[in-house]
């Protein structure tokens, strides 16, 4: 018996329905595919002039096609974008933000990164949520096995820091897109291996004090180097380092080293200050002290001088004259040797005939005084003068 005889071909028949007649149904019948053909081809019918799918409706066809095809080029690239056009994969030109066109799918594709974003990286850091209490909150916890590193003076510092990054303006969406796989991985690994390097050829205590500025500046330029060799198309903006500590295990010694430092400084700055204002205050004595003498000895010089022009004078008057000057001479050094003296004149004539011995004397200096001072005038009581 032929298979097309049996119910359920060579194997039985099938499964029997629930009354015994007829297979079993398991579940809706899936459309036939040549009903589907059919109805698809009636509803083109209908569509199209005529209501005969012939050559003229397949050239429709296909002109509509090529056109929806055509406008599939067409694309956006957003202000903040840069659209990289691919031509079979391979890198072909840069589109500006706006409306651009490429040839469609699949000759040409557009990639659209983000060029104008500032990209940041923790290192040493994480931004975690916590949901206790039913409140959402983020709280920084670190990551000692990324911030801990080995200074150049063989101490260790806690180091946290940021980098900020964009791509490049200038070619750089390309190589941003095809040189690196994982952009992020590739520029934390990198600035962990930068401040790694600069950190461990520089002493413990300029980093911990002053030298933040000098450590993030060089890290700057050896991940912009680094990254450049790499051709990765990626621009460092800034490092920016968040926390510099020295291990939590020994952070209370270090504060105590810290403190002792601050007050040798203070000691220093100190001592400095009151150097600074003794130094200046000796120098000024010694500088007074150093003119007076020098003005001492211009003016005995010039006295010293001045008394030998003199002496010079005298004696050319002395040749010319030398009773007059000399009694001029005598006269002069009387005068300069009683001039301050209290002087009392005898006349040995009256004292000779005076009875009784009294010594008749005039007394010139009490005449000198009265003459110079003036005399005020004597009221009418006073000089005795009636009318």
């Amino acid at each position: 018996m032929p298979w097309s005889n049996q119910g359920g071909g060579p194997w039985g028949t099938g499964p029997k329905g629930p009354w015994g007649s007829g297979p079993q149904s398991t579940g809706p019948t899936p459309p036939d595919l040549e009903e589907l053909l059919r109805r698809s081809q009636d509803r083109l019918r209908r569509v199209l002039p005529g209501g005969s799918l012939g050559g003229k409706g397949i050239a429709v066809l296909v002109a509509v096609a090529v056109a929806l095809w055509g406008l599939s080029g067409f694309y956006r690239v957003e202000p903040d974008e840069l659209g990289v056009v691919l031509r079979f994969g391979k890198y072909t030109r840069d589109a500006t933000p706006g409306l651009n066109y490429h040839l469609p799918y699949p000759i040409e594709t557009v990639l659209t990164p983000k060029v104008t974003r500032v990209n940041r990286i923790d290192i040493g850091m994480r931004l975690v949520e916590d949901l206790r209490r039913g409140t959402t909150s983020t709280t920084m916890r670190d990551v000692p096995e990324e911030s801990l590193m080995l200074t150049g003076d063989e101490n260790i510092v806690d180091v946290d820091f940021s980098v900020f990054w964009v791509i490049k303006p200038a070619g750089g969406a390309s190589q941003y897109l095809f040189n690196i796989q994982n952009p992020e991985g590739t520029v934390k690994a990198v600035a962990e291996s930068a401040m790694r390097e600069v950190v461990g050829r520089s002493d413990v205590q300029p980093i911990l004090t002053g030298a933040r500025q000098t450590i993030e500046t060089a890290v700057h330029d050896l991940m912009q180097k680094t990254l450049d060799t790499y051709g990765a198309g990626i621009q460092i903006t800034q490092v920016q380092m968040q926390k510099v500590d020295p291990p939590s295990q020994v952070i209370d010694s270090f504060r105590d080293v810290q403190a002792a430092r601050a007050d040798l400084e203070r000691a220093q700055n100190e001592a400095q200050t009151y150097a600074n204002r003794v130094v200046p205050e000796a120098r000024g004595r010694a500088a007074q002290v150093t003119q007076a003498a020098e003005a001492y000895r211009e003016q005995t010089v010039a006295e010293a001088r001045g008394q030998a022009g003199r002496f010079s004078k005298i004696y050319e008057e002395y040749r010319k004259a030398p009773e007059i000057t000399r009694e001029r001479l005598y006269l002069e050094t009387m005068e300069r040797l009683f001039g301050g003296t209290d002087k009392i004149i005898l006349d040995p004539a009256g004292a000779a005939g005076a009875a009784g011995g009294i010594v008749p004397y005039l007394n010139l200096d009490e005449l000198g005084r009265r003459h110079a001072q003036p005399q005020a005038p004597q009221s009418r009581a006073q000089t005795g003068v009636s009318r």
